[in-house]
């Protein structure tokens, strides 16, 4: 069973991939998803029969969390209701990207759990993490717990981390205009994202939302949420505005887009990402949206690209071995596939 964090688009997308490989290989899997409402996934034809439920998630309001409304809409008896309910005797393994239900379900059933997630990353002192280290350390083993943890990150910090595997994808039209901005802040209020990106007529911005539908406002191209036409403005655009949620970024890294990333509020995930791409020198941060920060990154040079390693089936194999202590030699072997002299150690 692979278990999903679905709040937001970046856990899915990780997922895409891997489920690509799964099928390819002949492992039978099913898929999980909790932390949005069922009829708010998109392009989920990669999961056949995957199952929803509503785990745990964050509310956000004005580009940060609403730590109120998080904790009311929190549902703990339906969470542990779900949780129990989760039969998983008939599973091999649990491989589980942040995903409380089926890592709490498969912990109470004696199931293995293979936890791989951007958050996994951070358990580790080696990574940065800018404050609070111990308390979000105990958030992330006690939110998905697993038995053996694998983190996702951009750089080789310990033995225990590999790179983010990024799909190769045929685009329409992949020459790179210059002018052209993608923007993707989905946390943001969508009114005052077109009123941000009004000052800047000279840019062409296509801006995905989850409030949108597809038209334009001048130079404003809004768009609803659709991974295909995603991938190909990503593909051409001359650089990308977004919250800063990890695979966006590393999708944007692979392709060598410059980043203006305006972190969540509140969410120490994005926030750590944004400081360590800023300190990386791969990124221009803004606390808020802010015009300034817009004119310092258009004129800021474009990232060089990170050839970030595509095809997981290394990983597969690993899981099927069933020797999830010997992370050594996977480690070592998808490292060796980024590009030595593009990579950025902070």
């Amino acid at each position: 069973m692979y278990g999903i964090q679905g709040t937001g688009n970046g856990h899915i997308t990780r997922a895409r991939v891997m489920a690509t490989t799964f099928k390819a290989l002949g492992v039978d899997v099913d898929y999980v998803f909790s932390g949005r409402k069922e009829q708010d996934y998109f392009d989920m034809d990669d999961f056949a029969d995957y199952r929803a439920f509503r785990g745990l998630s964050f509310t956000s309001k004005s580009g940060q969390v609403d730590s109120f409304k998080t904790l009311k809409n929190a549902r703990p008896l339906q969470l542990i209701k779900d949780i129990k309910n989760l039969d998983l005797r008939h599973y091999d393994l649990v491989f589980n990207d942040f995903e409380p239900i089926t890592a709490w379900a498969a912990k109470q059933q004696g199931i293995p759990v293979i936890g791989m997630s951007h958050q996994a990353a951070f358990l580790s002192d080696k990574v940065p993490m800018f404050g609070r280290a111990f308390f979000r350390r105990a958030l992330i083993r006690n939110y998905a717990p697993a038995s053996v943890y694998l983190g996702v990150h951009w750089q080789p910090y310990a033995e225990n981390i590999i790179p983010p595997f990024i799909a190769n994808h045929h685009h329409d039209n992949p020459v790179m205009v210059e002018n052209k901005v993608l923007v993707y802040l989905p946390f943001e209020n969508l009114d005052s994202v077109v009123e941000y990106l009004k000052d800047f007529p000279e840019r062409e911005f296509y801006c995905y939302h989850p409030d949108a539908q597809d038209c334009s406002i001048g130079n404003i191209h809004l768009r609803a949420p659709s991974r295909v036409g995603f991938l190909n403005d990503l593909a051409n655009a001359g650089g990308v505005i977004g919250n800063a949620g990890f695979e966006l970024a590393s999708e944007a890294l692979q392709l060598g887009k410059k980043l203006l990333l305006k972190p969540l509020g509140k969410q120490f995930e994005q926030g750590i990402n944004a400081q360590t791409l800023l300190s990386m020198g791969a990124a221009h941060v803004m606390s808020y949206l802010n015009p300034n920060a817009m004119d310092d990154w258009l004129q800021s040079p474009q990232n060089k690209k990170l050839n970030f390693p595509s095809d997981p089936a290394p990983l597969v194999d690993w899981l099927q071995k069933k020797q999830w202590e010997k992370l050594d030699q996977l480690h070592k072997h998808l490292w060796q596939q980024v590009d030595l002299e593009q990579k950025l150690i902070v």
